[in-house]
């Protein structure tokens, strides 16, 4: 299994409304929750709950600026879970003999548990 943060990681991709909210981050650059919330069809309160969550896991950065707090993506933990991810994919094809996107191969055989 991943590491707690990559587990994190993935909890936090889970929610549609986040990945939108990066998805928006990335585009935007950087962006308070009120700017945030312009652009999305929740409330300025919940994007501070959504960017918490996605704070927490690494995936967004927050700085003071004023009175406003700006927020902006972060790739880092979202690289290593996918990387972890391919990994992973890597060996289970690798147990069940298979590659990507292809059918088992029916000359090779199992390995025992």
């Amino acid at each position: 299994m991943g590491t707690d943060d990559e587990v994190a990681v993935l909890v936090a991709l889970a929610d549609p409304t986040r990945r939108r909210l990066l998805d928006v981050l990335v585009e935007v650059g950087r962006a308070s929750a009120t700017a945030l919330a312009r652009r999305l069809p929740v409330s300025r309160q919940a994007v501070v709950k959504h960017l918490n969550v996605l704070e927490a896991a690494g995936l967004v950065g927050a700085v003071r600026a004023g009175r406003e707090v700006v927020y902006m993506a972060r790739p880092g933990p979202l690289d290593a879970s996918a990387r972890w991810l391919a990994e992973l994919s890597a060996a289970w094809a690798e147990s069940t003999g298979r590659t990507a996107g292809f059918p088992p191969d029916p000359t090779r055989r199992r390995r025992p548990i």
